[in-house]
């Protein structure tokens, strides 16, 4: 599945869309998971330290502004050559 984190296209592998209540309020959160490869750690790190995303899921006709509820990743070294990370995120509506 395609998911667009400010225009940076991710391919999910495993993906999950959720409503939680937040203060009284009902919030999205989708979950997923991707791969990472050496070439695009820098990229998908810095993306994700802005922790501002306008988030686009077009299967699922989604559309939302978000930050990071939850983030894990392998604890593979991604500055080696022809290396390949697991990452996995959960993303909740702003």
């Amino acid at each position: 599945m395609n998911i667009y984190i400010n225009d940076y296209l991710i391919t999910a592998e495993e993906f999950e869309s959720s409503q939680i209540y937040v203060a009284a309020e009902v919030k999205r959160l989708i979950k997923f998971s991707f791969k990472v490869k050496h070439e695009d750690y820098h990229d998908v790190t810095t993306l994700l330290y802005q922790n501002d995303f306008r988030v686009s899921v077009p299967d699922e006709q989604m559309n939302m502004e978000a930050t990071i509820y939850n983030y894990s990743t392998s604890f593979t070294n991604l500055y080696e050559e022809g290396s390949v990370g697991d990452f996995y995120l959960m993303l909740i509506e702003k």
